[in-house]
């Protein structure tokens, strides 16, 4: 499904959505905890991956119920005798409940869709199966067998966080000690930050030392209640938005929290634009835009919104360390670099980089998101620099993380057409 944006967002204020990261990580230590748990992800409409999450964990003995307002009751249940994990699309979901499974002795077939059975999984199997695992493929979809033994897992840092979030889970599953080995560096090393703090909430006993991570047997405690804080990831479309071309305020937003993409605040001031946090609430004006040299290691998802507010910045803007974006929802290196062309952008892909040339005249046209939900996102911030119209082609990809991302713009003055009740 195609849409069409006449004119971009303006200004004004919009609330953050739950954030992703955290909500995954919220369920899951909840559903393993043993107890019942009422997560607060808030009113807004479900992300596809979060559902998926969702459904995974009830397929391993979880029942999730929802109360209304956003609470979400997680208590146990029995599992299935042969439980069949769906993720979808969810590259989180994969990662992190594939050890759970492991963990628990979960006779399990897990499936995936879209580009998720050819996202990099190789170095966790390998881990996994060395520690007693069978499977019957090297790639989605495959069925798993045995209960995962303890001791030491070694993998490396540099491919996905997710590898080693999704350990702690299946060692705080298990109530077993074992030490989690990085054969290289940790990139994304914010996300397990995230999940090492969420896993503490719920009892869990976990040192962090140089390259290891030692758990032990978690303590009998988990709160009665937690509540999922605001998406910096999502939030950054709209600041952007807000640094093109108008004033925009997202609230909702934890100006200490543990998410890496809430480096957008400092990543914005070195693009020259204004931003002010006051309280919870974080706002974004137009500036003086200069070019800048951002490191992405750290930030993946940001990459394809920075490149639009590059494109506007004149000179000569470099994202660097970037090789691991090849291996997201899309080649975001390849993706990001069709779009900003697709709208008369100059811009130069290198193995493991960008350049954007930006102050040029840019024009309107059609884009193709690469079912990448957040080029969907920049291509809308796009839209702000007057390249418009503007098609967005397959926009329904937004669905994967934010279902009411284009009635949001909406409210902040955007014009967005043709079948936008369907999205």
């Amino acid at each position: 499904m195609n849409i069409v944006i006449t004119r971009g967002i303006q200004g004004g204020r919009v609330a953050a959505i739950p954030a992703k990261a955290a909500a995954h990580r919220s369920l899951i230590a909840a559903a393993l905890s043993g107890r019942t748990v009422d997560i607060h992800i808030g009113e807004a409409e479900l992300s596809q991956d979060i559902s998926a999450t969702i459904r995974c964990l009830e397929q391993l003995g979880v029942r999730i119920s929802d109360l209304g307002g956003g609470i979400f009751r997680v208590a146990p249940a029995a599992m299935p005798e042969h439980p069949v994990l769906d993720c979808g699309e969810s590259g989180s979901t994969l990662r992190f409940l594939l050890p759970v499974a492991a963990a628990l002795g979960a006779n399990a077939r897990l499936i995936g869709s879209g580009r998720l059975p050819e996202r990099p999984l190789a170095d966790l199997i390998r881990t996994l199966r060395a520690h007693g695992i069978d499977f019957s493929a090297e790639k989605l979809p495959f069925d798993i067998r045995g209960k995962l033994a303890g001791g030491r897992f070694e993998l490396p840092g540099n491919v996905s966080s997710q590898y080693v979030s999704g350990l702690l889970f299946a060692l705080y599953a298990a109530n077993m000690r074992g030490e989690i080995a990085l054969t290289t560096r940790l990139e994304s090393s914010r996300y397990v930050d995230m999940t090492v703090a969420v896993l503490r909430k719920f009892g869990a006993q976990i040192e962090h030392s140089g390259d290891t991570f030692a758990v032990g047997r978690r303590a009998a405690s988990a709160p009665a209640e937690l509540a999922v804080e605001g998406d910096w990831s999502n939030a950054a479309a709209f600041l952007v938005a807000g640094a093109l071309t108008g004033r925009v305020t997202v609230t909702g937003l934890d100006a200490d929290s543990l998410q890496p993409d809430r480096a957008i605040v400092d990543i914005l001031r070195k693009f020259g634009a204004k931003v002010t946090i006051d309280g919870d609430e974080v706002t974004s004006a137009p500036g003086a835009p200069c070019p800048a040299e951002i490191d992405v290691a750290e930030t993946p998802d940001l990459l394809p919104v920075l490149a639009v507010l590059a494109a506007k910045s004149p000179g000569k803007s470099r994202f660097v360390n970037a090789a691991r974006l090849r291996l997201k929802e899309s080649d975001r290196l390849h993706s990001t670099a069709q779009f900003l062309k697709s709208i008369g952008v100059e811009v130069a892909e290198l193995s493991d980089a960008l350049e954007v040339t930006g102050g040029g005249n840019i024009h309107g046209g059609a884009v193709d998101p690469f079912n990448d939900h957040r080029l969907v996102m920049a291509a809308t911030a796009a839209a702000s620099l007057g390249a418009t119209p503007l098609t967005v082609a397959d926009a329904e990809a937004i669905r994967k993380s934010q279902p009411g991302f284009f009635a949001e713009c909406l409210k902040l003055g955007a014009v967005i057409e043709q079948k936008l009740v369907c999205i």
